[in-house]
């Protein structure tokens, strides 16, 4: 082709920088392959930098070591310990505070569940949204070991609830994998409260009142045996996380302020993190000046890669 010389030719576009969570909880037995097998793909099919961060919250198994095993193989892997037990909603409250040098910001489980391939499809769909969703309800949709049945009927009693509450029209709120835009993220974080799993339902709802567009998208998941998650108490303290965080969109929530020392009690008493508003007595470290500063989580530990390295997705390069 014959290029004139009043015109130009356009480059295309690069691909957006994207940094991974990955929130656990004793997972030793399960995050090594993840982080390998998200590492090893990354590598060879996304041309942006990435990276990945493991977020771990009270383990006390050797899920630390684990992964600084893999980082070891991948320096794109990094890690931040909570030696506190702060829930998945805490770890990925505190994971997004990590995404200010990323274009796009998302998360998935460790247990592996859902491929790092049906990851980069979600990636891959975020033109024209604000934040793409897997959904195993969806058309389209490859569950190679669906859930055993208790869990399914639980997932779709705890959906029938939160539609009858929210109203988001979304199938699957619940699915491990999403990712989002870091101007999204950061509009919305001072909303996100709810340290269980009804993290989920707090940064959807987040983005649908703040006017962001969510786009759910079929996706690939398989069932993996030895969850951490226990029903029981936790499946109470998941409603009562819902309840609570309708409470906080209605005009009654100012005046539950003297409630809140039960809140944190009957949380605690159930076994599950309290909401972040009710107890912000945690601290992180920075990673960027290596100082302490009041945060919303348990002293953390942050292990990353030495700056100056070769690494081509090391934050700020």
């Amino acid at each position: 082709m014959t290029v004139s010389p009043r015109q130009s030719v356009s480059k295309p576009a690069a691909a957006p920088s994207l940094l991974l969570l990955i929130p656990a909880y004793n997972e030793a037995k399960r995050i090594g392959p993840t982080l390998r097998d998200y590492a090893e793909h990354f590598r060879k099919n996304y041309p942006g930098r990435w990276r990945i961060l493991a977020v771990l919250n009270g383990c006390v198994d050797d899920t630390a070591e684990v992964v600084r095993r893999a980082a070891a193989e991948y320096p794109e892997i990094e890690m931040v310990d909570f030696p506190a037990r702060i829930g998945k909603g805490g770890a990925l409250i505190e994971g997004l505070k990590r995404g200010k040098d990323f274009d796009l910001i998302g998360y998935v489980d460790a247990d592996g569940a859902t491929p790092p391939e049906a990851f980069l499809d979600l990636v891959r769909r975020i033109d024209g949204a604000d934040c793409v969703i897997g959904s195993r309800w969806l058309p389209g949709s490859v569950l190679h070991i669906p859930q055993p049945t208790h869990r399914r009927f639980f997932s779709r009693v705890f959906h029938l609830l939160v539609e009858i509450l929210f109203r988001m029209g979304i199938k699957d709120t619940q699915c491990g994998a999403k990712v989002m835009r870091r101007e999204a993220v950061e509009r919305i974080h001072p909303a996100l409260t709810i340290a269980d799993m009804a993290f989920d339902i707090n940064l959807l709802y987040s983005l649908k009142q703040a006017g962001f567009r969510i786009v759910e998208a079929p996706t690939e998941w398989t069932d993996q045996l030895g969850s951490t998650i226990k029903f029981g108490k936790a499946s109470l303290a998941w409603f009562l996380s819902v309840l609570r965080l309708r409470l906080v969109y209605s005009p009654f929530y100012r005046w539950m302020a003297p409630l809140r020392p039960l809140e944190v009690w009957l949380y605690r008493k159930l076994g599950s993190p309290p909401p972040l508003s009710a107890d912000r007595t945690r601290e992180t470290i920075c990673e960027s000046c290596g100082e302490r500063n009041a945060s919303q989580s348990g002293s953390a530990k942050a292990e990353l890669p030495e700056k100056g390295g070769n690494s081509p997705s090391a934050p700020g390069q």
